[in-house]
């Protein structure tokens, strides 16, 4: 078999599925040295792997390039053909990214998920997404590289990474520091609200922990993160409902991804709702503590790895199959500040 040369790794989505991807990419890099890693992703996120010495090329698709169909069709035709690849890892394995693989038939590793119709373009495939499955995220992407054990081990590993320049951080620190930051004191960067409301811990609760930190931990300074809009709307609200306390940071914005990473990197710990944000604290290596809706499964997407990361969910307090009669609402509910405050602290002192 020839040697492989180039791999094409097809994510797509969201902040945090294309950051816990990157386990894979830093895989085969350790795995095939010498191929070529390129990694498909949507354009409004591509800026978070510059730089990054896993992947190779990022290969975009920007809003006209996925819509109308035609023209997505035609780059994705472009990008197979330019490029020849001999491994073909397509994540999503939708309708859509299978076109990859039908314009790469002479791919000799064509690999993607099992359903229904992946069959006749995918010739490995793979359950990720299985119900009997008891492992995270990470572990269900790593699936995806077994096939290549056909041609030598695989050298996995857990760890996802992303990186920034010295500058970058000089920068955002030096900002935060005329924001107000005392950097002899611990940094808290709090994912105080969230996109998807459905996913978004009880407001009162979360004052509620907030409050209580302020009050058993002087030191401690906190800066919330939020998005335009809505989300910036709510965490004022919050803010104000806290009395606007000087340890709060309630102006200190990241205008890019590459902003939000430099602000992840010069914080000291992440606590709060599940996010993306979450996603890129762990990948810079540092601490969290998250708290999980019941639409999001703690124990996929809290991937194990030697970044201190912990959580909670509402199976942490109740087993799933005693939820069964409870609304959607009253199993998020579960979640207590008490309880959320009690883990948060093992958080911190196993930290310490």
């Amino acid at each position: 078999m020839k040697p492989i040369k180039k791999i094409l790794i097809i994510r797509f989505r969201q902040i945090g599925d294309s950051i816990l991807a990157v386990a894979l990419c830093s895989t085969l890099k350790k795995s095939f040295p010498d191929a070529e890693i390129h990694f498909v992703l949507n354009k409004n996120i591509a800026s978070l792997y510059e730089g990054h010495p896993d992947i190779d090329k990022v290969i975009t698709f920007d809003k006209n390039e996925n819509k109308p169909f035609t023209a997505y069709i035609k780059k994705v035709w472009q990008v197979t053909h330019q490029n020849k690849y001999d491994v073909i890892i397509d994540m999503r394995s939708t309708i859509r990214t299978l076109f990859f693989s039908l314009f790469s038939l002479k791919t000799p590793f064509r690999i993607g998920r099992i359903k229904g119709y992946t069959r006749s373009l995918l010739n490995y495939r793979a359950d990720t997404y299985s119900n009997s499955l008891t492992i995270d995220m990470v572990e269900r992407n790593l699936l995806l590289a077994a096939p290549l054990e056909k041609i030598k081990p695989i050298q996995y590993t857990k760890e996802f990474r992303l990186y920034l320049t010295d500058q970058e951080k000089k920068d955002f620190r030096y900002y935060m520091e005329k924001e107000g930051i005392d950097f002899a004191r611990p940094v808290f960067l709090i994912g105080v609200t969230t996109k998807l409301l459905h996913k978004k811990w009880n407001t009162e609760f979360m004052i509620a922990t907030l409050k209580r930190i302020l009050e058993e931990y002087k030191d401690i300074q906190m800066i919330f993160n939020y998005a335009p809009g809505y989300e910036e709307e709510d965490a004022r609200n919050i803010y104000k409902e806290l009395g606007c306390p000087e340890r709060i940071k309630i102006d200190i914005q990241a205008s890019s991804l590459r902003q939000l990473a430099a602000l992840c990197a010069n914080c000291s710990f992440y606590f709060g709702n599940e996010g993306g944000a979450r996603h890129i604290a762990q990948a810079l290596e540092i601490p969290s503590f998250a708290i999980y809706s019941p639409s999001a499964s703690k124990s996929m997407w809290l991937p194990v790895n030697s970044v201190l990361a912990r959580g909670i969910s509402p199976d942490d307090i109740l087993p799933p199959e005693q939820q069964a009669t409870l609304t959607y609402e009253e199993r998020f509910a579960l979640i207590t500040p008490e309880k959320v405050y009690e883990q948060l602290i093992s958080t911190l002192t196993q930290l310490s």
